[in-house]
């Protein structure tokens, strides 16, 4: 059925309620609702990065910005690929997404490189739920990072809900999963109910400082054990590189024991426990 003036208001209530639109195909300039009888979610407690894809995270390849260039990204999600010929997204969707955007109620997630923009995602953000609606990459592993990137800035803003609309081998491999349409629901009304934020200029605690403050607390355990500063930025789902002598490793925890090993990675939530433990 044909959704006549579908407004940003009207989109949001929409999600409210657990549906959404879509275009048979990117010249079809008609909508319908799609309401999934399973949904699929990422949970954001159980999100997986497989092993290559931190190497790729940590190394700094991509520059990755937060709400800088929505529009690039939504057409560069809009575009026909020899792996994606057709594609959902119509020109009545960019027009309303970006109207969401201009309410603060889209974002975009965008990873540059050489200052080209590769890859990236876009989605809709309501009270402590994030609706993934789509992502695209012109270079390996581009949108992958903008997924990481997103997850880490979901979790630090206490969102609850990351809705993945559908399940797909590409998603599988961080963790997302199908739930019936009834429980889909109920964890979206929690959701809903979360005052939470997302700030697309959001930084960590100054670098320096951080490391700084690291670096003292793991040379009261050891004058050996240092910091080694990888990149020339920290990004907020990775932290800084570790290095631990023999007989020292980090439990799962967090906390630094005996043990066989040489060097750990920290994830932020890692590092911010070694941190509580030195003050």
């Amino acid at each position: 059925m044909e959704m006549l003036e579908l407004t940003p208001d009207m989109l949001l209530r929409a999600y409210a309620i657990g549906v959404f639109p879509m275009a048979e195909d990117r010249d079809d300039p008609e909508l319908f609702w799609v309401d999934p009888r399973m949904r699929g979610i990422i949970p954001l407690d159980d999100f997986h990065v497989p092993r290559r894809l931190k190497r790729t995270v940590r190394s700094g390849r991509f520059h990755v910005t937060f709400d800088h260039a929505f529009e690039e990204v939504i057409e560069g999600c809009a575009e026909s690929t020899e792996i994606r010929p057709r594609t959902w997204i119509n020109d009545r969707i960019v027009t309303l997404y970006t109207s969401l955007f201009h309410m603060r109620n889209a974002h975009s997630v965008e990873c540059w490189r050489n200052g080209e923009l590769v890859g990236g995602l876009y989605g809709v953000s309501l009270g402590g739920a994030f609706f993934g609606e789509s992502m695209f990459s012109r270079e390996r592993d581009a949108s992958k990072v903008a997924l990481v990137h997103l997850v880490a800035r979901l979790r630090s803003g206490g969102f609850r809900l990351l809705d993945a609309q559908f399940t797909t081998d590409h998603l599988s491999q961080f963790g997302a999963c199908e739930i019936p349409r009834k429980e889909y629901r109920i964890k979206l009304a929690e959701a809903l109910n979360i005052d939470a934020h997302f700030d697309p200029d959001a930084t960590t605690e100054d670098t320096t400082a951080l490391l700084q403050r690291l670096q003292r607390m793991v040379s009261e355990f050891h004058p050996d054990i240092r910091v080694i500063r990888e990149t020339e930025q920290i990004n907020e789902d990775f932290a800084p590189l570790v290095y631990v002598p023999a007989n020292f490793v980090f439990d799962k925890n967090g906390k630094l024991v005996f043990g066989d090993g040489s060097r750990e990675y920290l994830d932020k939530e890692r590092l911010a426990v070694l941190l509580n433990q030195a003050n």
